[in-house]
């Protein structure tokens, strides 16, 4: 863990308000996230308003979870084109390719930062837990939803509410998200809910809805991934990114 690094919500009230420029993570306009982001959104380009909108979204979480194999990189701030080319990365990695997709499309996000408790990924792990961080950073995607179509109301979608609702083939399966077997958080997504604040009601049966006993605090919210790793730090110390990195940037859930 960075030594000295106070994690703490930020007193007082500042607009943040996303947006779509391109950033040294977020970097959409290199031609290999472009491509990328073009071949997905080709079915609706004619297309305008926030239906249009969530469901090119949906379909460029599905193509990310099917070209983007899943591994247990710790390294935060990795560009997007270079996620992309190495065709693996971690849910956070994952995540900032469809944040990346979307500013493409002129859809505005940003991001909540959230520090998790560790114990959450100890059934990932049962037998490393002592190399578990003790707190995990958490960049927590948000999507502005009707904002280029000029709606003065659009709302701000949560990641964790993309999948909500009907218009899915099969619908959600749900079931909850444990963290134990191989199923990651990213690709959860589509199927049950992740709620980080004890607001959705899940039946006994189908498992944890409900993560928020492991939000160690809230940051608030933030411009850009970017942002909140440059104010807080990444999980991982410099050093123990290098020397950890190479080997779990390889290895699969």
């Amino acid at each position: 863990m960075p030594r000295g690094q106070a994690r703490q919500t930020e007193e007082g009230s500042r607009a943040v308000c996303g947006g779509v420029a391109s950033t040294r993570i977020l970097d959409w306009r290199h031609p290999r996230v472009l491509s990328a982001a073009q071949g997905i959104d080709a079915a609706a380009r004619n297309e305008e308003g926030p239906a249009a909108e969530v469901a090119a979204l949906r379909r460029a979480h599905r193509w990310i979870s099917a070209a983007i194999r899943p591994v247990y990189s710790v390294e935060e701030i990795r560009p997007v084109s270079e996620v992309l080319r190495r065709g693996r990365g971690s849910c956070s990695q994952r995540m900032a390719v469809l944040e990346a997709m979307a500013r493409s499309w002129d859809v505005s996000t940003r991001v909540r930062g959230l520090v998790v408790d560790g114990a959450f990924w100890y059934p990932r792990f049962p037998r490393l837990r002592r190399l578990v961080p003790s707190q995990v950073v958490l960049a927590w995607p948000e999507f502005r939803i009707g904002g280029r179509s000029g709606r003065a109301s659009a709302a701000w979608l949560p990641v964790s509410e993309l999948f909500a609702g009907v218009g899915e083939p099969g619908g959600r399966v749900g079931g909850g998200f444990t963290n134990a077997g191989t199923e990651t958080l990213f690709d959860a997504l589509a199927r049950t809910d992740v709620d980080w604040d004890g607001t959705v009601a899940c039946p006994a049966s189908s498992g944890p809805c409900d993560l928020s006993a492991f939000v160690v605090n809230d940051l608030g919210h933030f411009d850009s991934r970017d942002e909140l790793f440059a104010r807080h730090g990444q999980t991982l110390c410099a050093m123990a990114r290098v020397l950890a990195d190479p080997v779990l940037s390889r290895r699969e859930p």
